[in-house]
């Protein structure tokens, strides 16, 4: 199985490697069903997620608005490790990096558009357009090495400013929006299969599943409507999906009753 050993030795040979979420044991076996070199998801999700892909690569993300406080974090990440998860990632400070890496655990840190503080940097928007910015993420990666970690997501950056500051880190660098520059280039399922209606920039399809999910709305839609439709005009339950008392069962059941009334 892929271990971070690998991944740190596929970086430095220049061998690209992929990703991709998973959300449930469907969607994980159908990315290791097809050789892809490793998952990520959230850490609540990996039980499921690991059932589809027993031999995968997965990193379990510790969502920062579900664990807040340094002991929930902890928790949750040797929890995950515990249960075979080979990597966790957080978007926390360099300390927190720090307090997951010092108990051993394969940590993951977060650089470039950071969703949970992007406001800092004026929104959701590409970082690394200037040498100044990308500068300030290589020195964010080097932060994450100081405190430990082996790796890093790095969300929608300059490709080209990636090429060039992932040559200056030990970092294996996970690409989402960030081009070709990364060791590990990575998307989300849904964006690959085409679900989403409207995809990031960054994400291309490879199928058309938004309009079978639609076509699947529009049926659940119908069905749903019928089913009501046919309780209330009394034509469902009808007699093809009920079953009948044995016969002569029903006089016998008619009789007790009357029975049963006449003594109360």
């Amino acid at each position: 199985n892929l271990t971070v050993a690998d991944k740190i030795a596929n970086k430095e040979n220049g061998l690209k490697m992929t990703q991709v979420t998973a959300q449930n044991e469907e969607e994980s076996r159908i990315i290791a069903d097809h050789g892809v070199d490793m998952i990520i998801t959230g850490s609540d999700w990996y039980p499921e997620v690991r059932k589809g892909a027993p031999n995968t690569f997965i990193t379990a993300a510790l969502f920062a608005g579900r664990y807040i406080t340094d002991n929930e974090i902890l928790e949750g990440a040797l929890k995950a490790a515990m249960a075979g998860a080979d990597s966790v990632l957080t978007p926390r400070s360099m300390r927190v990096v720090e307090m997951l890496s010092n108990e051993g655990l394969s940590v993951q840190g977060h650089v470039g558009m950071v969703p949970s503080i992007s406001t800092r940097y004026g929104g959701l928007r590409m970082r690394g357009k200037t040498a100044k910015e990308a500068m300030e993420i290589l020195d964010d990666m080097r932060r994450l090495e100081d405190a430990g970690a082996y790796g890093c997501e790095v969300e929608c950056v300059a490709e080209d400013a990636l090429s060039e500051i992932s040559k200056h880190t030990s970092l294996v660098t996970n690409s989402i929006g960030a081009g070709a520059g990364g060791d590990v280039i990575f998307l989300f399922f849904t964006d690959i299969c085409g679900e989403t209606e409207e995809p990031p920039r960054h994400a291309k399809s490879w199928g058309d599943g938004l309009s079978i999910l639609k076509q699947l709305d529009a049926e659940r839609r119908k069905a749903v409507k019928g089913f009501h439709e046919d309780v209330k005009n009394g034509s469902f339950p009808d007699a093809a999906h009920s079953v009948s008392m044995l016969d002569g069962e029903k006089v016998l059941l008619l009789e007790s009753l009357d029975k049963r009334q006449a003594f109360h």
